[in-house]
């Protein structure tokens, strides 16, 4: 692949989805554009190109599908899941009146493994909730990986990673080679399709707000503008939680570590308001 071939491709991605790629990816994104090349009939990843630069919009959905990594398991990482269950609940229960809706936002949920997850552990916590509706809202920049999520289908392979085997046969079935997960569990789920540069203005406030292990992807002044964004759609007492490899420290002054958790991030202002302190004394 030319130089400015590359070069083309590295500055449309990161316009239309934040992503920073350098030219030592030249590899991976011929990798990933060949496929589209061969379906779509098309002589070179420069005519590709042209075409998405120019307005058409599936073929610019299609490199953005092609170049963004969906990498997810299910329970991915254990930790977050386990703050949700034994911090984040308890302190939300404690704070909201018995009719509120609790409100999360998977916003980089790739497959559905991680909002499917959160399903598995409300439902453990199902007589702590005590009756209480709670709203998943899950979104990605990938169309074609939404429609995975969508599907609920999962290989062998994927069902294996981080999945307990109680917890396989409570909610899948065994469709061929694949796992499906219960129809119930996926319309516990609202997915749709956002690009984490564009404002949130319509999507109302949320509890809790997971972005994990897609920052990283991001350069820094794309990450403090994305932390402004969910700071602005996070409840004053809400709960932020990102990737293992991701912090808000020298990024943004809008979050603050959790008193007890310090990989655990809220909106900064409850170090600073006393009734915030108090709240989650």
């Amino acid at each position: 692949m030319s130089a400015p071939v590359i070069l083309r491709v590295i500055d449309f991605i990161n316009k239309a989805a934040g992503i920073v790629l350098t030219t030592e990816k030249a590899y991976f994104v011929e990798a990933r554009l060949s496929p589209v090349l061969r379906e779509e009939g098309l002589p070179s990843i420069d005519e590709l190109m042209t075409r998405a630069e120019r307005g058409d919009r599936r073929l610019a959905q299609r490199v953005i599908d092609a170049l963004t990594t969906n990498e997810t398991f299910f329970f991915r990482d254990k930790t977050p899941f386990e703050h949700f269950r034994n911090v984040i609940i308890p302190e939300l229960l404690a704070r909201r009146p018995a009719g509120k809706t609790l409100r999360i936002w998977c916003a980089a949920c790739s497959s559905g493994q991680e909002p499917y997850s959160l399903v598995m552990v409300l439902d453990e916590l199902k007589a702590q909730l005590a009756g209480r509706q709670v709203e998943i809202h899950a979104s990605d920049i990938s169309e074609a990986i939404l429609s995975k999520a969508k599907s609920g289908i999962f290989n062998q392979f994927e069902v294996q990673r981080g999945l307990p085997t109680k917890m396989l046969l409570q909610y899948f079935q065994k469709v061929g080679d694949n796992w499906q997960i219960s129809p119930d569990v996926v319309k516990r789920v609202n997915f749709f399709k956002f690009n984490l540069l564009e404002e949130p203005k319509t999507m109302g406030t949320f509890d809790v707000i997971f972005c994990r292990n897609v920052l990283i992807y991001f350069d820094r002044p794309t990450r403090a503008k994305i932390f402004d964004r969910l700071a602005d759609r996070l409840a004053p007492d809400g709960f932020l939680l990102l990737g293992g490899a991701e912090s808000t420290f020298g990024v943004t002054d809008r979050f603050t570590s959790h008193p007890k958790e310090r990989m655990l991030h809220v909106p900064l202002l409850r170090r600073a308001d006393p009734a915030a302190r108090t709240a989650i004394a």
